[in-house]
Order: C-alpha cells, then structure tokens, then sequence
C-alpha cells in the first residue's frame, strides 16, 4: 500500500518502513508524528484520490533524526555603484520513517499513543516536583494499582518456540505494528495464517486493527508461511 501525502507545502509518494527527509516538523527522535494531509492512496492499480484530502486517512512516521539541509546563497546585484545583496537561507529538516497508513479513521497503534501518555505523565511529575509539596492523596495509591494491573495483563496469544519472523514483510504491517503484535504473542507468518476468525474477532476488540486489516495479512501470511 501507497500514499501520497502533502508537508510542508511538497508532496511525497511513500509506503511502510520508506524513510524521506521532509521540512522541520515538531518531534523528538523517537517521536510518533502525524501527517493529516493525505491526497492519494491505493494498492497497485487501485489508487483512490481526495477532494483534495482522503477523508479518514492518516499516515504516522517515526522521527528519526533533526538537521539541516546545505546552505543556498541568494545573491543580487544591480547595475549601480555597490548595489548588491546576498543572503543564505538553510532549510531545518526531519529524517522520518513512515510507520503506517490508516484509512476509515483507524487510530495509530497503542504503541504511539503509550509514548503520548508517557510524555504527559513526565510532564505532570516534572511540574508536581515544581510545585510545593502537599500531602498524598488517599485516591492516588488506587490509581498506581490499577495501573501495575494493567501492565501486567497477560498476552493475547502465547507464542510459538523458535525464531520469530520479520512480520513487517506483510503489506500494512509497519515496524511499530509488528512490535505490537509481537508484545500479544504473534509472531511468526505460520501464526497468523493459522488465525480463526474468532480470533480475528479478538484482536479487532483488543487491538487497534481492524477485521478486514487482520483478514487480509492472514492471507498473505499463508503465502509466506509455505516458503
């Protein structure tokens, strides 16, 4: 699967795991940033174009590093006594690469939105920290509790023995969604050719893939698994 999406005033054609440099966008490396602007999808021959943005259609990359782009010298020089101008300009850059593309107002993986939360929690620390020591509050032991129970929730599927597969060969399946599938115990190709539709249903309800995402790596999975 493809996109084309629009940053910084350009348009880029890009697909899961494809790393470009783009204009400075907000982010440190590490960081889940989202792109909006999504003109075009498809697979294939099947490309789908917006009117002039595809509703419901979202691309996430992952920054990978800050920087530069070379200096460019813009030098003017008019036919009188000492009339000229030169100014550089050095464009700031983002290295990302594309983790996923979401149609139908999917949402991005948990894995993206635990880094959000994270950060939220580090903020409120830092500014609790700030702020004058006061009292603990009764209600917040409950609250670590429940925290420390969801953590240690038990995976969805328990995975098989040996080496896992790189399921990122899946079209759709991006680096942080095959973390995601990973951390529920799916691993391998044989594994999710072999999923039932009942436990397709169970990865709909727990994970945030859809039936129709998780029907069709299942099918492509049953090709990889037999070489």
């Amino acid at each position: 699967m493809f996109a084309v999406i629009k940053t910084g005033g350009k348009q880029y054609r890009v697909a899961a795991n494809d790393l470009l440099k783009i204009e400075k966008v907000e982010g440190q490396v590490g960081d889940i940033v989202e792109i909006g602007h999504v003109l075009a999808h498809g697979e294939g021959e099947n490309v789908t174009f917006g009117a002039p943005f595809v509703d419901g259609a979202l691309v996430t990359a992952e920054v990978v590093e800050q920087g530069k782009n070379r200096t460019v010298i813009a030098f003017k020089k008019r036919r009188r006594q000492n009339s000229r101008r030169k100014i550089g300009h050095r464009q700031l850059l983002t290295t990302v690469r594309i983790a996923e593309i979401l149609l139908g107002g999917a949402k991005p993986t948990k894995k993206a939105a635990a880094k959000a939360e994270a950060k939220a929690e580090a903020k409120a620390e830092a500014k609790a920290e700030a702020a004058p020591k006061t009292e603990a509050k009764p209600e917040a032991a409950p609250k670590k509790e429940a925290k420390a129970t969801e953590t240690a929730a038990a995976p969805l599927f328990k995975a098989p023995k040996g080496e896992p597969d790189d399921l990122t060969v899946i079209k759709g399946i991006g680096p942080v969604a095959a973390g995601q599938l990973n951390e529920q115990g799916i691993t391998t190709f044989a594994q999710i050719a072999k999923l039932s539709d009942k436990d397709i249903a169970k990865i709909d309800e727990h994970m945030p893939f859809s039936a129709d995402q998780i029907t069709d790596w299942r099918e492509q999975a049953k090709d990889l698994a037999k070489k």
